[in-house]
């Protein structure tokens, strides 16, 4: 490395030692990275942002790096809520425990040997893995049925909604959706009655704001939402932190007939998205590593999701012209992510 790119690094990773580290490991992966610094205001501030208080107890020592187990696919349910049962997935009667039961009890085919090159720690493709991930998120469900809910499904991408809240309904959208046999266009032969549609945001910003598994959690978010909110709109972007009503608009199931019209169907969608600049903000469950709050995990239309820890609104600034608009890393925040190599590409949105 020359001195000078040495001394950059130093610069931009002050307070943070491993961050030269986790820098050359994730360009060595090939995966979009900046040299940007991931606190973009004087210290002590002098932004007319708000601040975390005082009491906020993180931790700052422990290597971030690795934090997050892979998954195939990461879903974030319908509740309108901010917070939630201690085990989300053990709350009876509820989508989550109900998709639990469901993906516990469905047989899917082992997976061959990958024959991949392994990635770095903390890097993990969804086609390597088979967990499914289950959140329950702030947004609430379009569906007229009080009893359905709607479900964004990552790193796919997608919406479904219609899902009724009983084991058949989280059995249908395993075999319609989260099964990880299943391509980002499901399956190719349904019966049932779920609608499914392209997630129609440039970026998808979650933040962790469970209470009662960690309160830092539950303070972090709302002020990071905020922040996030501010600093989006100033760079002339349209901010939602609700998904808006998709029932209106053609389902894919009403555009396009054979799998693979639908997949092209909807990779037409995603590769228009980023021009919209267009972000959801919705407020999460429990992701781990609640010592590195405040937690976000955001995601790009190619299916990108970059894990952060340790935000605070002084890194907002930051995250939003580096991450959200560049399609770039921040190393020193770095936790871990999914799908983010691309090799040949400068960003995270390229395809």
């Amino acid at each position: 490395m020359s001195s000078s790119l040495t001394g950059k690094l130093k610069a931009f990773v002050f307070g943070s030692p491993n961050g030269p580290e986790v820098y050359q490991t994730l360009k060595t992966a090939d995966v979009p990275v900046t040299t940007a610094e991931c606190r973009s205001c004087a210290n002590p501030c002098d932004e007319d942002h708000d601040d975390f208080p005082s009491r906020m107890d993180i931790d700052m020592d422990s290597d971030m790096l690795g934090s997050v187990k892979p998954y195939r696919r990461q879903v974030v349910i319908s509740t309108g809520k901010t917070d939630w049962e201690n085990e989300v997935t053990e709350a009876e009667g509820t989508l989550a425990a109900l998709l639990k039961t469901a993906s516990f009890s469905s047989s899917t085919p082992k997976k061959p040997k990958s024959t991949n090159v392994p990635l770095p720690s903390g890097l993990f493709s969804h086609t390597e893995a088979k967990r499914l991930a289950i959140l329950n998120g702030s947004h609430r469900s379009f569906s007229h049925n009080e009893s359905e809910e709607t479900v964004i499904v990552l790193p796919d991408f997608m919406v479904v909604s219609g899902v009724p809240r009983t084991l058949v309904g989280a059995e249908a959208l395993w075999k319609a959706a989260l099964d990880p046999a299943l391509g980002r266009a499901g399956a190719a032969t349904r019966t049932d009655s779920l609608n499914t549609w392209v997630l129609p945001y440039s970026c998808l910003i979650l933040l962790c704001s469970h209470k009662r598994r960690d309160k830092r959690c539950a303070i972090a978010a709302p002020i990071l939402e905020k922040t996030f909110h501010q600093y989006l709109e100033r760079e002339g972007w349209e901010v939602h932190t609700d998904l808006y009503d998709l029932t209106s608009e053609p389902s894919l199931e009403s555009q396009a007939g054979s799998t693979t019209e639908k997949e092209q169907l909807i990779e037409t969608q995603l590769k228009s998205l980023h021009a919209e600049h267009r972000a959801l903000i919705l407020m999460n469950s429990h992701v781990g590593g609640h010592k590195f709050a405040g937690n976000c995990i955001i995601y790009t239309p190619r299916g990108a999701g970059v894990w952060y820890g340790r935000v605070t609104p002084h890194e907002v600034e930051s995250i939003v012209k580096h991450t959200i608009i560049d399609g770039q890393v921040l190393p020193t925040i770095f936790r871990g992510g999914i799908d983010l190599p691309c090799r040949g590409k400068k960003t995270l949105y390229d395809w």
